[in-house]
């Protein structure tokens, strides 16, 4: 996994900003955690401008462009989404009890008092956080077809179709007098 340590000892008040181009900071994340994500026609940038907050403490505000390719929910289909999110991160540093239920903190000091920020976890995340819940290549997606799996937005579904309800044959032969 490609880390992304930022040192912030040299960072002066107004802040500094910082630029990200590198894929491998997200590509090797998605590899890593297995998510079904490609490279977009728009290779994914990030912009972050890192600003002290006392001596131990980080704020982080930045955006997110780009695109990624995903696989559609109802088609399976590969398609194209944009990425386009600004985010903003406050991170301090923890006593010596760092609560129990965090992850690996984002915000460290080295032994030798250098503050670190680890920004590769945190554009990770904000990618994580831009994808869909449901992706779908738009909204109209007619899906496959659970007989014989044919995608229904390009052609038609040549199986039996029977949309009655099977609970409700008795009534099909019913003839009222």
């Amino acid at each position: 996994m490609t880390e992304l340590w930022v040192a912030l000892n040299d960072i002066p008040a107004e802040g500094r900003v910082f630029s990200f181009t590198d894929q491998a900071v997200w590509q090797d994340r998605w590899k890593e955690f297995a998510i079904a994500l490609r490279p977009g026609d728009e290779d994914l940038h990030a912009s972050a401008t890192v600003m002290m907050q006392g001596e131990n403490a980080v704020l982080v505000r930045g955006e997110l462009h780009g695109s990624v390719k995903l696989a559609c929910d109802r088609c399976a289909r590969q398609f194209e989404f944009a990425v386009n999110t600004t985010f903003d991160a406050y991170e301090e540093l923890g006593g010596e009890q760092e609560d129990q239920e965090a992850d690996v903190p984002r915000l460290r000091k080295r032994k030798d008092g250098t503050l670190e920020f680890d920004m590769g976890a945190l554009l990770w995340e904000e990618l994580v956080l831009t994808l869909p819940v449901k992706p779908l290549c738009n909204e109209a997606c007619k899906g496959l077809c659970p007989g014989c799996g044919r995608d229904l937005n390009t052609e038609e579904c040549i199986c039996d179709q029977d949309d009655s309800d099977p609970r409700l044959a008795v009534f099909r032969d019913l003839k009222i007098k």
